[in-house]
């Protein structure tokens, strides 16, 4: 009875410290003292993450660079789907035990951790080379998205929408139109327009650049994805679906050390939860190559179309198992 006692205070006590000292996602410590469960969930949060094998150029004898869209809508990828985030009276809601994709890579952006990069050359807007990791969004020296608000507002033109402009000019004591007077114009004052932040369930894919290549050294076809980006539909003036635009890219290296410590939802067993990054390592998504490196870079969609695309996509990814395939046999 006293080894029982003490083994309950024992798990308070770390509940407590455990509690205080989390960073990052939901953990099952609401407050000190409480763990809803059997035991800590402490592995995801804590873990280190692994690095990546060291490669020598000099060791890559063959390698192939690809786009991939990850299609949100397809059970397989639902993991990094749900659950949804909403925008109350009260402010940001998200999940209490676990995050979204977009939740958890939404959150470090603001906090600082990770970097943005522009889709689109700034200096040329039609140019969509932002997969490159060429035009960084970044904050002031010494400041950050709370204290710098030229980056705060070209950070929201990335991850939300501005309404409708409003015509109703804001009326003063008198019941009268506002107005002030700039240059010697005269000029009404109208209310600031609506603002929407973008949620889990606007991003319907997730665009990847990564580089296939068979490493002598280790006697493996191994990958590395280089760069993430979120994608929403793109709508005109009068809500109508026109197409997917790319919101901005991530460098994925960077972005492994936030998804290492955020939980990813298990069907299986709720015991054996992995984190994002155990995800992506071990691939469990499904995808769709939309562009391979090739001498006109062009995408699969210029010159298949349909079914016939997604067979090319098919096609590329065989010939990447070929290579495997080819290099053991004799």
């Amino acid at each position: 009875m006293k080894n029982l006692f003490l083994s309950v205070v024992v798990l308070i006590q770390v509940g407590t410290s455990f509690s205080q000292d989390i960073e990052g996602g939901p953990v099952n410590v609401p407050v000190n003292g409480i763990v809803d469960g059997v035991f800590i969930q402490e592995h995801i949060p804590t873990k280190r993450m692994i690095p990546y094998e060291f490669v020598r150029e000099a060791d890559v004898i063959w390698s192939r660079r690809v786009w991939e869209s990850i299609d949100l809508r397809e059970k397989i990828n639902h993991p990094l789907y749900f659950p949804f985030d909403s925008y109350e009276a009260s402010g940001w809601v998200k999940n209490s035990s676990r995050w979204s994709l977009w939740t958890v890579l939404k959150t470090n952006i603001l906090n600082g951790e990770l970097t943005v990069f522009s889709p689109y050359n700034p200096l040329a807007y039609m140019v969509t080379d932002g997969d490159q990791l060429k035009y960084p969004i970044e904050p002031e020296t010494g400041k950050n998205y709370f204290t710098d608000s030229l980056y705060r507002n070209t950070l929201f033109s990335y991850m939300g929408a501005l309404g409708a402009e409003q015509t109703q000019a804001i009326s003063n004591s008198l019941g009268e139109d506002s107005t002030v007077i700039i240059d010697g114009i005269t000029t009404y004052i109208y209310p600031p327009r609506d603002t929407t932040w973008l949620v889990s369930k606007d991003i319907i894919q997730y665009r990847i650049k990564e580089d296939w290549f068979f490493d002598k050294e280790r006697s493996v076809l191994d990958v590395r994805i280089i760069a993430i980006a979120p994608v929403v539909y793109a709508k005109d003036d009068q809500g109508q679906i026109t197409g997917m635009k790319e919101l901005f890219w991530l460098y994925f290296p960077h972005c492994r050390f936030v998804l290492n410590n955020y939980f990813v939802y298990n069907e299986s067993n709720d015991a054996q939860w992995m984190s994002f990054d155990d995800l992506f390592w071990k691939r469990r998504f499904t995808c769709s190559i939309y562009k391979e490196s090739n001498v006109f870079d062009r995408k699969v969609e210029t010159y298949k179309t349909g079914v016939d695309a997604l067979y090319e996509a098919e096609k590329i990814k065989e010939e990447i198992r070929t290579i495997e395939h080819d290099v053991w046999s004799f």
